[in-house]
């Protein structure tokens, strides 16, 4: 029997947040990823949308077709239901992504290497050896991953980007993420890749699922134009 330490509080008018209790950073992300699953197969009634956060999930609902306390209860229901175990899941793979890295590709990697005490080649080395484990999609599902092994947490931007191109690296804190189109971010922009991450007319417009572990390597300029736009698929 699995039992989430749930915390569960009311979020203005139509939606609660759900958190883990916990002393542990890693398992409440752990924990509310996986109770994050769960609400999704079972999604209760009235529930409009699920926001999620890498240590938290806002639960949206319609408040003229359910309740609080019943999104509440229902939610409390879930979190001590029998864990089902591994059974019909799918384990988690690996995707090799390849990036590469220059003035344009990496306009903050100077930046970022300065502020870390490093090299910009080490800044690029420590994201290829990390283990980055994809904890949630954020907007337009891009990876949020975990597990990028800096010796010290990266500042945001102090001004965002209003245009950041598809394929960007960005690292934020100890966290990693692949812009999929283009658009605004405050995260630090250290390399590309020239895969399309997210292709919105395919059936499964994305290779990758919380709990897939992404591993960067870097290509030469001239592999990179061979790939471009080809979409990210797990190696056969």
């Amino acid at each position: 029997m699995t039992a989430f330490p749930l915390a569960i509080a009311e979020y203005g008018d139509g939606a609660v947040m759900v958190t883990v209790r916990s002393h542990d950073e890693g398992e409440r992300r752990r924990l509310i990823g996986e109770f994050r699953e769960r609400v999704l197969t079972e999604l209760p009634p009235g529930v409009e949308d699920i926001v999620s956060g890498l240590e938290s999930l806002l639960v949206e609902f319609d408040p003229l077709a359910t309740s609080v306390e019943q999104v509440a209860f229902t939610l409390g229901a879930l979190g001590r239901i029998e864990d089902p175990g591994d059974a019909g899941r799918r384990p988690p793979r690996v995707l090799d992504v390849p990036i590469v890295f220059d003035a344009e590709t990496a306009p903050d990697l100077e930046d970022v290497a300065q502020e870390l005490g490093v090299t910009p080649d080490e800044v690029i080395a420590t994201l290829e050896r990390s283990t980055l484990t994809v904890s949630l999609l954020a907007a337009a599902m891009a990876p949020m991953m975990d597990g990028l092994d800096v010796p010290a947490p990266v500042r945001r931007q102090a001004t965002p980007r209003t245009n950041v191109p598809p394929g960007s690296i960005m690292i934020a804190g100890r966290n990693a993420i692949i812009q999929p189109f283009p658009g605004p971010t405050g995260w630090r922009v250290i390399a590309r890749t020239p895969l399309r991450i997210v292709d919105i007319d395919r059936v499964e417009p994305v290779s990758f699922a919380p709990g897939d572990r992404l591993a960067f390597r870097r290509i030469s300029s001239a592999e990179a134009a061979s790939l471009d736009g080809r979409f990210l698929e797990v190696a056969p």
